[in-house]
């Protein structure tokens, strides 16, 4: 049952006057108005009323047709949902951070219900938003509940990822038993080398015959056969699992990688790139390393376990029996600790991944920390983290530290009955000294597995943390995804934007109601103050994200029934953010186009104006850039991204201040060669600088997130509006400067 259908039949229950089919939508709320005190409220909007319900008592009536604005306010550490009631604004409820998402996005679907008559549910209301079983809310965009999905459902995964290497598996495995069976023979042969020739009772006069030294060495020979046995079985075992546990992990991290590489830029930047790449590197080696450790080490120790407990068992029960008395206090000291375990490591986890976000954040962003003279300050940052971290490691090892040896003592406590038992039976002559041995070391080997089993619970522990985490990321929804049917369109450059609205955040838009054509082969430019949302546009029409509403259209076709391949490979891309990747300038501009041939790429950098400055680099082409491109500046990554774009020959180019880091020469240029390069090709351009889109086919002036004017230069300045005014501005600055 969904939140809003179980606060429906609540609210039915409470309220007679009301039924199911009258109530548009429900949502909670957990603080009172005032203070901190909480409170179970939920709010219940029908046509005609909308009920505020403290504790199932009515709190407020609202007359619907009197409310002419609903308002969603972030506060400090709760929000708000307000309404405007009478010409005056009035509070309608109070909440913790928890219930953001969910308020913010009623709030934003109620006044669009009040623009439009109807209203759409926005936010999950189909589905659960929190698990039924302990109440936490799902992780982002996932209805799996890590705490209480059963283990045997990761595991059943990650077997069916595993199921391609299974021959591999199997065979180690099987080595697993054949070695368990080989490491109880030295036992054996060493009561015979004890009682047949070493306390034999004519051991002296039989050890001058041949018989006797051939049957002696044959002993010792079979002893030395056996361990080296035993060391080729673990090798053989070892080569088996290291090939399973490889491959199985290689296919594992292409998962999570092809994953995250699939999943919205609005979902991967909620995450910190310390998370991202600690579920791609760190948790598939802790699972790689269970894998080919752990899990055959476990059934080794078990089938030890079992044999020497049916060996120990035959001989005296009574004796087994004392001896094992230790188990099941053992699995019960596991098994209430188990909790506290996971927590303690999924801490660890987390401390972890803010370290190494801080780390590599540090590291991206070297020449900002050096530019400041931050270093002290990154270094005690990153001391901080790493101090943390350290703390939750030395939670966890001190618990381990006085849990173990505790554990180890309790299943040594066979050992005293063992040393009585033995000694008994050796003083009545029942037992011969080849029997102590034999049984004194199968005793000492059943105590080895009881000591590995007694650690295997705080390994298992650490790899399921692991193991949450990466189908944390698997089970993530992906809201940008190409359809079954997905269209492969050629592209002719027809852009249509229909009644669209977006917003990074729910209940706060960044655009809304825009309708816009775009004609192939037009030169369109987008203008307007920061923040109206000009960058959000064109990553709209590189689907970059789903309109909250409305539709983009490509050639007529809904660019969501488009293949995302088919769509950007088809569009070329400067963005204000110039981004080159760790390698030659050369690979860099063909990282649009890996098939080009030099000459192809040579003509793009000459296009962008790049080639002179690249022939006076030592290498030329061949010239290393580092991580970011930080050897260039900023004008030479510009042109070097714009010559990326013109390789790519598409047929949407997109500039997002493709020329703000360039001198007014470079830039004439540059320009020049835009213009050739756009005949016959739709582009869309932002610029800060006005005097670039003189001659645009067309310019849109955003403001406040609508299309405030359209229409060409000539045309906005004799309309002297906002465009106009912008201009101006820019001009009175140009003379300021120059002037100055």
């Amino acid at each position: 049952m969904s939140e809003r259908t179980e606060l429906t039949s609540r609210l039915c229950r409470i309220n007679d006057g009301v039924s199911p089919d009258d109530v548009i939508v429900a949502f909670a709320f957990d603080l009172m108005p005032e203070g901190n005190l909480p409170v179970d409220g939920f709010v219940a909007v029908t046509a005609s009323h909308v009920y505020v319900y403290e504790d199932d008592r009515l709190a407020a009536d609202f007359d619907s047709e009197k409310i002419s604005e609903y308002i969603f306010t972030n506060g400090v550490g709760c929000v708000f949902a307000e309404i405007v009631y009478g010409g005056e604004h009035m509070l309608l409820c109070r909440a913790t951070m928890g219930h953001r998402d969910l308020i913010a996005s009623v709030v934003w679907q109620l006044n669009r219900r009040r623009e439009r008559g109807t209203y759409s549910y926005a936010y999950e209301d189909d589905v659960d938003v929190k698990c039924p079983n302990c109440g936490r809310r799902y992780p982002p965009g996932s209805h799996v509940c890590p705490h209480c999905t059963a283990k045997s459902g990761y595991f059943k995964r990650i077997w069916e990822i595993a199921k391609p290497y299974r021959y591999f598996i199997f065979f180690s495995i099987a080595m697993y038993f054949v070695s368990a069976g080989v490491q109880l023979l030295p036992a054996y042969i060493n009561k015979i080398l004890i009682d047949d020739y070493i306390r034999a009772d004519n051991a002296f006069e039989l050890s001058q015959t041949a018989e006797f030294i051939i049957g002696f060495l044959g002993v010792i020979l079979s002893l030395l056969g056996v361990n080296v046995l035993i060391r080729l079985l673990g090798i053989v075992r070892g080569l088996t699992l290291i090939e399973a546990g490889t491959r199985m992990m290689v296919a594992l991290r292409g998962m999570v990688f092809d994953k995250i590489q699939r999943l919205s830029v609005s979902k991967i930047s909620k995450r910190t790139a310390g998370e991202l790449m600690n579920r791609v590197t760190d948790d598939t080696n802790q699972l790689q390393n269970f894998i080919m450790n752990d899990i055959g080490g476990f059934v080794e120790q078990i089938l030890i376990f079992l044999a020497v407990s049916v060996i120990i068992i035959s001989y005296d029960w009574r004796l087994a029996v004392l001896i094992l008395i230790p188990v099941p206090i053992v699995i019960a000291a596991n098994r209430l600790f188990h909790q506290f375990m996971r927590r303690v490591f999924h801490r660890q986890w987390v401390m972890n991944s803010r370290a190494n976000t801080i780390l590599h954040d540090i590291f991206s962003g070297i020449r900002v920390v050096k530019a400041f003279g931050m270093e002290h300050r990154e270094m005690e940052r990153y001391d901080r983290a790493t101090r943390d971290e350290c703390s939750a490691q030395i939670k966890a090892e001190t618990f381990f530290a006085k849990f173990s040896p505790m554990m180890s003592f309790l299943m040594g406590i066979g050992e005293f009955f063992l040393l009585y038992y033995v000694g008994a039976k050796i003083l009545s002559k029942e037992m011969t000294l080849g029997d102590m041995q034999l049984f004194t070391t199968y005793v000492s080997i059943i105590y080895g597995p009881l000591r590995w089993l007694s650690n295997f619970p705080r390994r298992y522990e650490r790899t399921m943390t692991s193991i949450v985490k990466i189908f944390d990321i698997i089970d993530e929804d992906v809201d940008v995804d190409d359809k079954e049917n997905a269209v492969e369109l050629d592209i002719k450059g027809r852009i249509e934007f229909s009644d669209v609205s977006f917003g990074y955040d729910s209940g706060n838009n960044v655009l809304h109601g825009i309708d816009l054509t775009v004609e192939p082969g037009d030169f369109v430019g987008i203008v307007g103050r920061s923040g109206v949302g000009k960058s959000t546009l064109i990553n709209l029409v590189m689907r970059l994200y789903d309109v909250d509403e409305g539709s983009i259209k490509i050639d007529g076709v809904d660019i969501r029934d488009i293949s995302q391949s088919s769509l950007r490979s088809q569009i070329g891309v400067v963005l204000q953010e110039t981004f080159l990747f760790s390698g030659t300038i050369y690979e860099n501009i063909a990282y649009a186009k890996p098939t080009a041939t030099r000459d192809e790429v040579l003509a793009a950098a000459k296009l962008a104006g790049a080639h002179s400055f690249i022939m006076k680099m030592p290498d030329a082409y061949n010239t290393r850039v580092g991580e970011r491109g930080h050897t260039l500046s900023g004008g030479e990554r510009q042109r070097i991204a714009i010559a990326r774009a013109l390789l790519h020959d598409p047929r949407i180019l997109i500039l997002d201040e493709a020329t703000a880091s360039l001198d007014t020469e470079t830039e004439k240029q540059i320009q020049d060669a835009l213009a050739t390069l756009s005949k016959n090709r739709t582009t869309l351009a932002i610029a800060h600088r006005l005097s670039t889109l003189r001659n645009a086919t067309k310019l849109i002036v955003l403001d406040k997130g609508t299309v405030a004017e359209v229409g060409t230069h000539d045309e906005l300045m004799r309309r002297r509006g906002i465009y106009y005014g912008l201009v101006m501005a820019q001009r009175q600055m140009s003379r300021m400067s120059t002037g100055a």
